[in-house]
């Protein structure tokens, strides 16, 4: 039975993405910050083990991925926030940058010699983060944190090209979730499924491609 690590699953894609892999008959380990605030994920069915994780501590991930003892066929780094949207807020800023970018980043460094031969390495990232495309400006710290996750993960990549493991930065689309809102043309449901087809698909030669859930090149 292959088994999925992913953080932020309490809610939203996390939770769509557990549900999705649980059902297929994959063992979910699922991080949240907060277990009792979990009651959506906990009554997913299948084979789903929640464990408490705060993102924004790196001595609490570094000590979390100690304890992952089995070999890990996909770690999707899931978790993360907006930020402040209007307006340039140091310390939003700061938070943010240490929850969608140090992170993920310092998460897949402690597990990555728990990654199965021919795993994947997943981070969601979002098409705001892409320089090339961004022609409408505004989501400072939004923008900026995923456009940092994208070039910590592409170095993860060209770092670990030895390794038998794939790594890419997927946005998930619009999608209808609480940071998306209920104005999104997307489904969660089929953004997951999207995502998890553009996943199981990667190769070692795609490994630091930035792609969204269709599976099309998003541009730096």
């Amino acid at each position: 039975m292959p088994t999925l690590l992913i953080t932020g699953a309490n809610r939203g894609l996390g939770l769509e993405f557990a549900r999705q892999y649980a059902a297929d008959g994959w063992t979910v380990i699922a991080t949240v910050r907060n277990p009792d605030r979990a009651d959506d994920l906990r009554r997913v069915p299948g084979e789903i083990r929640v464990e408490q994780l705060d993102v924004a501590d790196v001595d609490a991930i570094r000590a979390f991925a100690a304890t992952v003892g089995e070999p890990v066929d996909h770690l999707i780094c899931n978790a993360g926030v907006m930020g402040k949207y209007s307006e340039v807020d140091p310390d939003s800023w700061v938070y943010t940058l240490r929850v969608n970018v140090i992170a993920p980043t310092v998460l897949a460094l402690a597990l990555v010699d728990r990654i199965a031969p021919g795993g994947k390495v997943v981070a969601i990232t979002s098409k705001m983060g892409s320089i090339a495309d961004n022609e409408s400006g505004g989501g400072i710290i939004y923008r900026s944190s995923k456009a940092a996750l994208n070039a910590a993960w592409r170095s993860l990549a060209i770092d670990w090209r030895g390794r038998d493991l794939a790594v890419a930065m997927l946005h998930p689309g619009w999608v209808q979730t609480d940071m998306g809102g209920a104005q999104a043309p997307t489904p969660s449901e089929e953004s997951i499924a999207g995502l998890r087809r553009v996943i199981a698909g990667l190769t070692r030669e795609q490994s630091g491609s930035f792609l969204d859930y269709q599976g099309n090149e998003i541009p730096w």
